[in-house]
């Protein structure tokens, strides 16, 4: 069978600096932005004249965060509490044998700089840095099918945990320029629980995690989940 190679036509600059607590799917956290920044002949403006006319784009992008490896033909979705296989190919993990993700994001807005294509767009679920391997326009009439099933995961997720920020925490947002977005995007990735599905019955527990340029700590108390500060990396 004939092998095939492509090269990005774009990155993406997103707050998730590691695999853990990315949105499991595209478009359930909103406040999830996204810059895609397009590359070589893709960057001249003539290949988004028309874009803005759609709201929701395809994204096409390489699992770059993966460590490469031997694939085993069936794996556990989180959905499913981590303890149920299903065949790989009905499910969205990231070990695949072609380690291709595909989303829809909502496109905000595109902009020229230095005579290349932005796109900015929200409801990401990527690693920052992602490669994008293509872009194309979300039709609803073809791509929303009503009355699709869909196997172990029919509903949007629901937020799990209450979600406070204690003083120090808050502090360091009232000093960022962008600290009110910081905090819907932060309320909202805890609210879900991004935890391994096996640690999520446990009602204590310190956690870590890198978004955008600080380690976000936090802690579970119970049902909440309490973000006790904005650190630097280690």
């Amino acid at each position: 069978m004939q092998a095939f190679s492509f090269m990005p036509i774009a990155t993406i600059e997103t707050p998730f600096m590691e695999k853990f607590a990315i949105p499991r799917q595209a478009g359930i956290v909103s406040a999830a932005k996204g810059r895609v920044i397009l590359c070589g002949e893709a960057a001249k403006p003539e290949c988004v004249e028309g874009l803005e006319d759609f709201s929701h784009l395809w994204l096409t992008w390489v699992f770059h965060g993966v460590p490469q490896g031997e694939r085993q033909p069936r794996v556990r979705p989180p959905r499913l509490g981590g303890n149920v296989r299903v065949g790989v190919f009905a499910s969205r993990s990231p070990f695949r044998p072609n380690p291709i993700g595909l989303s829809v994001v909502k496109l905000d807005t595109i902009h020229i700089e230095s005579g290349k294509a932005i796109l900015e767009v929200s409801g990401v679920d990527m690693m920052d840095g992602t490669p994008i391997l293509d872009i194309k326009p979300y039709i609803p009439y073809s791509d929303a099918i009503s009355g699709a099933s869909a196997g172990f995961a029919p509903d949007a997720p629901e937020s799990k945990l209450e979600v406070l920020f204690l003083p120090e925490a808050e502090a360091a947002l009232r000093a960022r320029s962008d600290g009110d977005s910081v905090r819907e995007l932060i309320r909202a990735l805890l609210a879900l629980d991004p935890r391994p599905a096996y640690k999520q019955a446990q009602t204590e527990g310190e956690y870590g995690m890198l978004l955008y340029d600080f380690d976000l700590q936090w802690r579970i108390n119970g049902n909440c989940a309490e973000v006790v500060a904005l650190r630097a990396p280690k």
